[in-house]
């Protein structure tokens, strides 16, 4: 039978002040139960390791435990607990020396502390270089977003003056130029009849209010200075309200609107009725944009718990998967606006790409959600888009005056199904 190796003295001062150790740095440095538990099976590990170190002389045992601990640091530690295992490894070192003090005698706790201490130097080593190599990759991390963030900003900016520049040329481009046509007429004595250039500047200066309005618009959102009107209102009538709007546009480039009757659409709730219109309008006029001549346009939706969901759906061009986050920002125009066709509601038209970032702002402060599914972008096979609006169902207000009105359309809504 082999003989056993007999303990050498430090092993056996190991081994006695063993107990008192994982007692005395379980408490101190483990905080709950359930991380006291794990704590203590991580001290077990790296006493063995302690232990194997002073056997073999090779200090590369401690090398697994202590690289274990060092990664195991999230991005909050290393914002604000940045040295957090370095700082462990010292307090264990002084609860090495209070423990060895208690516990042995004089010339045993000076002997067991010249040979723990350089281990415990040359783990505060390791650790102390690999949080720092850490620390510096997670700042170059977030110098790399910021520097990510800013060239956005840059590219926001330079795609503002890109869409500035084109949008307002056309409007003031038809104003002027039926100014100009005025004014030769009126020279030459022959303003008669000037009805259809007032028109057609009038035309112009919508397209310029309308622009202006969204800029206005998203400068509130951005700013959080959306102000709501609360009012009761069903989402049937405000669908209704927008078919009659695009009519025109939906019967000149023959798309079909399809209006599906869904569950909900007719329940009363509390909403900015005008804000919410206009992001319901800003969806729909991007899914005529977007969809060639002949298409079909489908609005269903459901009931779903506190929401009413509303389905946008067309048989348009479709989006790429990496652009559907794009159109949610602002001026996030697909593709070179030079392009584009200079009739907002012609395929492929014209617009600053603020619809879409809008009614996603008006959306969220009323405490509901936007979001688009695609199959990709082809403009030959037409995948279509599909627009997912969540309504909050509000049933309440805080004005007893509106409380009262929605009482009474309710009841009178009940009334009317019954006859």
């Amino acid at each position: 039978m082999p003989r056993k190796t007999a303990a050498t003295p430090i092993q056996k001062v190991l081994a006695k002040i063993r107990p008192a150790w994982m007692k005395r740095v379980g408490q101190e440095m483990a905080r709950g139960a359930e991380v006291r538990a794990d704590f203590e099976q991580q001290l077990e590990r790296f006493f063995d390791l302690l232990q194997q170190s002073i056997t073999t002389g090779d200090l590369a045992w401690m090398d697994s435990i202590l690289l274990d601990w060092a990664k195991s640091s999230t991005e909050t530690d290393l914002e604000e607990k940045p040295y957090q295992v370095s700082f462990l490894i010292n307090r264990m070192i002084a609860l090495t020396i209070q423990v060895a003090r208690e516990t042995l005698t004089k010339q045993q706790a000076l002997d067991l502390l010249a040979t723990v201490i350089p281990i415990y130097t040359y783990g505060l080593e390791v650790v102390a270089r690999y949080e720092m190599e850490t620390r510096v990759a997670h700042f170059s991390s977030e110098m790399e977003k910021v520097q990510r963030r800013m060239e956005r900003v840059d590219k926001s900016k330079s795609a503002f003056i890109s869409v500035a520049a084109h949008e307002l040329k056309t409007p003031i481009t038809l104003i002027e130029g039926y100014a100009s046509m005025m004014d030769d007429l009126l020279q030459q004595g022959t303003a008669t009849n000037l009805g259809s250039l007032l028109t057609g500047m009038n035309t112009g200066i919508d397209r310029l209010r309308s622009i202006v309005d969204d800029m206005i618009d998203v400068s509130m959102i951005d700013n959080n200075l959306l102000q709501l009107n609360f009012q009761p209102m069903q989402i049937a009538q405000m669908m209704e309200a927008l078919c009659l709007e695009v009519e025109k546009t939906t019967r000149s480039r023959k798309l079909t609107m399809d209006i599906k009757d869904f569950d909900g659409n007719k329940q009363w709730i509390y909403v900015d009725a005008a804000r919410i219109m206009q992001a319901l309008r800003n969806v729909l006029n991007n899914a005529i944009k977007y969809t060639p001549d002949g298409g079909t346009i489908t609005i269903d939706g459901r009931p779903l718990p506190g929401f009413i969901e509303v389905v946008v759906r067309d048989t348009g061009i479709g989006i790429s998967l990496e652009d559907q986050a794009i159109i949610f920002e602002k001026f996030g125009q697909l593709g070179n606006v030079g392009l584009h066709s200079s009739g907002k509601t012609k395929f492929k038209g014209g617009g600053p790409g603020l619809g879409l970032p809008i009614a996603r702002g008006i959306l969220e402060a009323h405490g509901g959600s936007i979001w688009v599914e695609s199959k990709g972008h082809d403009e030959k096979a037409n995948p279509g888009s599909t627009f997912h609006i969540l309504i909050p169902a509000r049933t309440e207000s805080s004005d007893p005056r509106m409380a009262k009105l929605f009482d009474t359309l309710g009841k009178n809504n009940d009334k009317t199904v019954v006859e």
